[in-house]
């Protein structure tokens, strides 16, 4: 479905990029060199957005034959053996392909529209004024073609992203509804929440990119309403930019209620440093009943009556007693020091992913919201003076474009850093007590850095959420039998902070104690935490 678009727009492309060089080689004027380079970096970006979009079709049809569809018809048997029915195990089969398939064909879509995004559209703004000063009509319709092309491939990726969106939360409201309490209910209900409005602004974001493809059709085809087209493309791009920026503020105000809520637990280390002197003195006192109870015995030993021996049998017994005493209070003050530790790197770990997501979504949001600007200007320009464009315009676009690039490029490294490390050394984070996975090469692990399909399974915000939950896990859980009744409140206080508590779960607090101490729920809970400590 999609090769036809690409093709029409690069014959489209191809044929307006002709007739501008015939109508420079007629003119022969001092500039026509220049021109030229425009013309041919217009045609570039132009020729090479459509081949890499062709390409990232392609690839996705390629590679979700076999994997996606080998993993959705696995998930179909084993569905349709629990539920007993054939034809909703087909249902889900068929549900479950089409989803596959729209995500890899997104994600394949997604440097590509970084690439559009960040470069080829703040040219072509650059190109549109530098055209509309110099009045040339043949750089107007190149650069026309490539914006064709350029909003032809966001449209793409855009409708591919809300599609996926939609059903990711409808599968997550099911899913809710399905666990009507409990971490898996809060897990599902919050990512259809989000999803649902990723799908909203999609759509909207697809509308807008629609209005600009308008836009630029008119400008190529020299249409009497291009004015008019361009006055709504840049009130629907002035309208997308607001909603996005309005989101990320949002969100930033969602990570810095988080931020305080944990940074209010306080410091581990001054919070339990009364718990941790009692057990400190008790060591002590269970090291100098060890003492006696040895010179005791020495005594003994040198006593001369009949009883001797029963004496020395009951002291050596008194040792012993006392000698596991203290060794029983040795680690119990050696493991609360560690959980301190713990505690206290799980918090500090919990507040710099806040801060890192208030960062990001500050960039990000200001970003949009130079895009918006960006779009009122042209909207202005566009009704009050034609078509003609003013270099506030295009500079607010790439400034914008430029805030939402830095962005993205971070996430991108920082994505592929950890999918590196997750096969390079896979001992880091590795539970504990599971064996770890060989460690692949340098150049297997860069190939696997590059999958930005992938997500990372088991990186480092997993295995916070792993000792998160074995802090506040009750005794019936494997490794949190010996953490002390006040190291476990303030890991569940932790809990809270992190939006993880009873009210959120809807459950009464003992019933919420109950989950945690379950083990058959420590794989929900787990992942319940790692989505906590990543969102706001």
């Amino acid at each position: 479905m999609s090769t036809p678009i690409h093709r029409t727009s690069t014959r489209q492309s191809a044929a307006v990029l002709t007739s501008a060089q015939q109508r420079r080689e007629g003119s022969r004027t001092g500039s026509s060199s220049a021109r030229s380079t425009e013309h041919a970096l217009l045609a570039m970006q132009s020729r090479a957005g459509n081949r890499a979009t062709t390409a990232a079709v392609q690839r996705a049809r390629d590679t979700a034959r076999d994997p996606a569809r080998d993993t959705a018809r696995d998930t179909e048997r084993d569905r349709a053996a629990e539920n007993g029915g054939a034809s909703a195990g087909a249902k889900k089969n068929y549900r479950d392909r089409i989803a596959a398939l729209l995500d890899r064909f997104k994600k394949n879509l997604e440097p590509i529209d970084t690439f559009i995004k960040g470069f080829q559209t703040p040219t072509n703004a650059a190109f549109t004024q530098q055209a509309a000063v110099s009045a040339n009509e043949g750089l107007k319709h190149s650069t026309a073609a490539s914006g064709t092309s350029a909003a032809s491939g966001n449209l793409l990726t855009e409708a591919a992203g809300t599609v996926v969106s939609g059903m990711d939360a409808y599968k997550n409201m099911k899913d809710a509804k399905k666990h009507e309490a409990g971490a898996n209910h809060h897990t599902a209900k919050k990512k259809a929440k989000t999803k649902g409005a990723d799908a909203v602004v999609g759509a909207a974001n697809s509308g807008s990119y629609s209005a600009a493809i308008a836009k630029e059709v008119t400008k190529v085809q020299k249409a009497a309403d291009a004015a008019v087209a361009s006055e709504a493309s840049g009130i629907a791009g002035a309208s997308i930019g607001a909603i996005k920026g309005m989101r990320s503020a949002f969100r930033v105000g969602g990570a810095a209620r988080k931020y305080k809520q944990v940074k209010n637990l306080g410091d581990p280390h001054l919070v339990h440093a009364g718990s941790l002197a009692r057990l400190n003195e008790s060591r002590e006192q269970a090291g100098w009943a060890a003492a006696e109870a040895y010179v005791a015995l020495d005594a003994y030993w040198g006593h001369d009556g009949p009883e001797r021996l029963e004496l020395v049998s009951e002291a050596i017994d008194a040792a012993w007693e006392s000698m596991g005493e203290a060794r029983d209070a040795a680690e119990s003050l050696q493991r609360a020091e560690k959980d301190v530790e713990k505690l206290s790197t799980v918090q500090g770990y919990a507040k710099k992913k806040q801060l890192t997501k208030m960062g990001k979504e500050t960039v990000s949001g200001g970003g949009e919201s130079t895009k918006a600007a960006a779009g009122i200007v042209t909207a202005v320009a566009a009704g009050t003076v034609g078509l003609a464009s003013n270099p506030v315009g295009w500079g607010l676009a790439g400034a914008g474009a430029g805030l939402v690039l830095g962005v993205t490029m971070y996430k991108a490294l920082r994505a592929a850093t950890k999918r590196y490390e997750e096969v390079h050394h896979p001992e880091r984070w590795a539970p504990k007590g599971e064996t770890p996975a060989e460690a692949a090469s340098r150049k297997e692990s860069l190939k696997h850095a590059l999958k930005f399909w992938k997500k990372v399974s088991k990186g480092e915000r997993q295995a916070m959420a792993r000792e998160i939950y074995a802090l506040a896990a009750g005794p019936d859980i494997s490794g949190s039998g010996s953490t002390t009744a006040e190291m476990r409140e303030s890991a569940r206080s932790l809990l809270i902070a992190l939006k993880s508590g009873p009210a959120k779960h809807k459950l009464e607090p003992e019933a919420w104690v109950e989950t945690l101490n379950d083990p058959a729920k420590t794989g929900d809970w787990i992942q319940e935490i790692a989505e906590q400590l990543a969102s706001g």
